[in-house]
């Protein structure tokens, strides 16, 4: 039984709430994620100390602004959980980035190197308008300078966040592009004006501000490392549930 304010909710609600809701099958892989972390970490003999414990509560501690002891009991009072909770989830946590690390560490730097062109960024500016007619004449005022590509922006893109940042789209890595798109971004001049391009979101120009070539940063590493280790989690569980349907 869960209780919350003296109201007991029974596990078998909390199960048909998640079916209603459609979200029991996440929770479910979530679960079965979890049973791989732990025995490939045991087949390792990966194991998480009460120091490391203790250091990843005080960091979140420190974020939360919990600084004193019953400011944390308070919060995981009204988070429902009790310490010991609080700390099995932060080992499970811990365990998984170990994990990955043990795994994955020495691949990070060679995916970077074999998909370095998938990481170029472009600091990219766009006009998206519904009608083929209205963006070419948009074109031809822009490259006349009769109006600034960011000015049209502004009063004529059919996003409500775009126009008010006057086309400013924002830092995209090539694989966020279309193949073909990609391609005629990457060959473009700085402030070159392209299209217009149709897509099904309506007919495109595209102006780059910025090309940022490719860096293997700790943000970065960090994010391919959680991609390798979550293919691999999703390898292991498709080979768990085909094992067990033979």
């Amino acid at each position: 039984m869960t209780d919350l304010s003296g109201a007991s909710i029974h596990p078998n609600e909390v199960v048909n709430f998640l079916k209603k809701n459609l979200q029991l099958k996440d929770v479910h892989q979530k679960i079965l994620y979890q049973r791989i972390i732990e025995k490939a970490a045991q087949e390792r003999n990966l194991t998480v100390t009460a120091e490391e414990i203790q250091a990843d509560a005080d960091r979140l501690r420190y974020e939360k602004r919990l600084e004193k002891a019953s400011d944390t009991l308070a919060w995981l009072a009204d988070q429902m959980i009790t310490v010991d909770d609080w700390e099995a989830g932060i080992s499970d946590r811990i365990l998984a980035r170990k994990l990955a690390n043990s795994l994955f560490s020495k691949e990070v730097e060679k995916f970077f190197a074999e998909n370095r062109l998938d990481f170029d960024q472009v600091l990219l500016y766009q006009i998206i308008v519904p009608y083929e007619k209205v963006a070419q004449e948009l074109f031809y005022q822009i490259e006349e300078e009769e109006i600034d590509f960011h000015q049209a922006a502004h009063l004529y893109d059919c996003d409500e966040r775009r126009r008010h940042h006057c086309g400013l789209e924002g830092k995209l890595f090539r694989w966020n592009l279309k193949p073909d798109i990609a391609a005629l971004i990457f060959s473009a001049q700085i402030g070159e004006v392209m299209g217009p391009i149709q897509t099904e979101q309506g007919y495109h120009l595209l102006m780059v501000e910025e090309f940022i070539p490719a860096e293997l940063t700790p943000e970065r590493y960090q994010e391919i490392l959680d991609r390798l280790f979550e293919e691999w989690l999703t390898s292991e569980l498709n080979y768990m549930i085909h094992n067990q349907m033979v």
